[in-house]
């Protein structure tokens, strides 16, 4: 038995000898795969920080790095705790469940990350939450909204034109390169913007964009010309979605942008982008999962702008596909929300923006290049934290019926609810053009109200005479002021919010992308003229901006203007008469849209306005009095010219 013994003891000690060999050398190996590869490192936290009490929690935390293989994510700090993570298969990006405790308070934490034997603590933050009051208020009809391209608006800070950390863009020489607008530019404007009458203001994507000259998107810069490099100076070319634009400022000077807008009465809303990435975003080279974007560098498909198909129950999926999934100019990485983490990272995204600067509103770009299916669980996610922000959704596109589909409050036949809050009013965009720019039918602009039945809330949609995606206003063929003025006057006085677009006040001129992205003059240094003062500006553009203004005036003194019923009174090929009715007060808006003067007859007892009633011009363009007589009115105009009839009963 005691030999027996002795055998046994001797093989299990061999066996424990070769077991202990084993783990040293796997010791050994492990060792020396860390000293190849090193430590983990951490060179990107998204989002930095998020809120206690927040309706996502916990928050998917996503780190860039390197040798993340097998890594562990521990909480530093009172309030957090850490959950699921999963590592992609580089050992590059690591996504990390963070819950926050629901009292929790606010101030820096660290995220501890271990792998390989060693460890690395990175920073995330919770943060205090922004006061709710006099921010995240949603627009209504009651604003008028302007649309600021930032590094075309005013250059309040040239220390950040040729930024240290992306050298070599700025030339306002030019068109496709950085001139230096920034936040302190807008800043300095808005007692400007005040004065007009504006009370919101759109301004581009923030992002931090492509640092370098982007030689994948390319054009001439004369006509016929070489192609040349270009900048992301319009904001859509993000490479850090929770990064601000050096060439614009920092996340302080955006607050303060957004603080004193606030004070003065006026609105901020972002723009924000779910769609696609900037090529030489870092995921271009090293997708956070394999299934980040649609596609590859290598192997996508191009984008085929068929947006109808998303409507469509007879599409072929083939067209669909490149609708949705194809990446636009065949360049720019297209995001996949299919994926899972790409959707919450997107959501994410646009409630960290809102709430650590506290914006009113979103501006989306892109709606029909993105399934319907995301916009509505990301619109559910915004509504949830912030009940009275909204989404203003761009789908360039005429068609009413396309943009119905897309606006909340009806389900599509692909049993979808978009959520989206309202549109662009492309459709009228067009008709307008025709009509007041071209001089074509004025009918067109009927025409297109009278689809207004397809929408769940045509109230709401945003009528627009121009944005930075086309040609302006005064360079249609046969365009006037007199024109831009009826333009003007219509968008102003019709259902919805208006929106306008920098430099549309003083008739700015300006052609295809980039010249219909001028330099507003006054805003940057040695410009000739200073456009924002009356002294500044030629006698045409303050005849312009006079006009508006009082627009602006008007719409904020009539509620009908902002929230009445519209009711056709008067149809006829260059004349059209609407009356906006809000319980017992009524406007007429009559337009003449000839070019020689026009005496226009309507029945007023359409908008219930009694005989013998009087009606006050409040454009002072009809001299003298004007009546109901025999329930009609009857009024002789000049030639493109409109009025804005008031009813003062008897």
């Amino acid at each position: 038995m005691g030999n027996n013994f002795q055998a046994t003891r001797g093989g299990r000690a061999s066996r424990t000898l070769g077991r202990l060999s084993l783990l040293l050398s796997f010791l050994l190996l492990a060792a020396g795969v860390c000293v190849a590869q090193g430590g983990p490192e951490v060179l990107k936290v998204e989002p930095p920080s998020w809120w206690a009490g927040h309706s996502i929690n916990p928050v998917r935390v996503m780190l860039r790095g390197r040798n993340l293989h097998g890594a562990r994510v521990e909480a530093v700090g009172a309030g957090l705790k850490t959950g699921l993570t999963r590592v992609n298969e580089l050992g590059t990006y690591l996504f990390v469940d963070v819950h926050i405790e629901p009292n929790a308070a606010p101030g820096a934490r660290r995220l501890r990350v271990s792998a390989v034997g060693s460890t690395v603590e990175t920073p995330f933050e919770i943060a205090a939450p922004l006061a709710r009051q006099g921010r995240f208020q949603g627009f209504t009809t009651d604003d008028v909204i302007y649309f600021i391209m930032p590094d075309r608006f005013s250059d309040g800070d040239s220390s950040n034109n040729n930024h240290s950390k992306s050298p070599g863009l700025y030339d306002r020489t030019k068109g496709r390169h950085y001139h230096g607008g920034d936040f302190q530019g807008i800043i300095n404007r808005l007692p400007y913007l005040k004065d007009l009458g504006v009370t919101a203001i759109w301004i581009n994507p923030v992002y931090d964009n492509t640092d370098r000259l982007d030689e994948k998107e390319v054009y001439a810069e004369t006509a016929g010309g070489p192609k040349r490099p270009t900048t992301a100076y319009h904001g859509y070319g993000a490479i850090d979605f929770y990064g601000v634009e050096e060439h614009y400022g920092d996340m302080r000077k955006l607050r303060e942008l957004v603080d004193k807008a606030h004070a003065l009465g006026l609105k901020v809303i972002q723009d924000q982008i779910a769609n696609h990435t900037s090529p030489y975003h870092p995921w271009a080279t090293d997708r956070p999962t394999p299934t980040w974007f649609y596609g590859t560098v290598e192997n996508h498909l191009s984008n085929n702008w068929q947006k109808w198909t998303t409507m469509d129950p007879h599409a072929s999926e083939a067209t669909r596909r490149r609708n949705l999934e194809g990446w636009f100019i065949d360049i720019l990485p297209d995001l996949n929300q299919d994926d899972e983490e790409v959707r919450r990272y997107l959501v994410q995204n646009t409630l960290w923006w809102l709430g650590q600067v506290g914006f009113d509103a979103v501006r989306m770009d892109t709606l029909p290049h993105v399934p319907r299916h995301f916009w509505r669980d990301w619109s559910q996610a915004i509504r949830a934290e912030y009940r009275s922000v909204n989404v203003l959704g761009e789908l360039f596109d005429g068609d009413p019926a396309l943009l119905a589909y897309f606006q909340k409050g009806r389900a599509g036949q692909d049993g979808i609810d978009t959520g989206i809050d309202t549109l662009y009013d492309f459709a009228l965009f067009y008709a307008v053009r025709d009509a007041f720019a071209k001089g074509e039918s004025v009918r067109k602009v009927a025409q297109v109200l009278a689809h207004d039945h397809l929408y769940p809330n045509p109230g709401v949609l945003v009528p627009f005479i121009g944005v930075h995606d086309m040609e302006r206003f005064m360079n249609e063929k046969g365009a006037t002021v007199e024109g831009l003025k009826l333009a003007q006057t219509f968008i102003m006085t019709a259902r919805g919010t208006p929106l306008l677009y920098y430099g549309d006040e003083l008739a700015m001129p300006g052609g295809g992308d980039p010249d219909n992205r001028r330099d507003f003059p006054g805003g940057f240094p040695n410009d000739a003229r200073n456009a924002f003062t009356k002294t500044g500006r030629t006698a045409i553009e303050n005849d312009v901006f006079n006009h508006l203004q009082r627009l602006a005036r008007l719409r904020a003194e009539l509620p009908a203007l902002r929230h009445g019923s519209t009711q056709h009174v008067h149809d006829d090929e260059q004349q059209t008469v609407f009356a906006r009715v809000l319980g017992s007060q009524t406007v007429f808006i009559v337009f003449n849209n000839d070019t020689k003067s026009a005496t226009i007859e309507f029945d007023a007892s359409e908008a219930d306005v009694t005989d013998g009633a009087r009606l006050i011009d409040r454009l002072e363009v009809l001299s003298g009095e004007t009546r109901v007589a025999g329930g009609r009115v009857r009024a002789t105009l000049p030639a493109r010219s409109a009025s804005i009839l008031v009813a003062q009963e008897r």
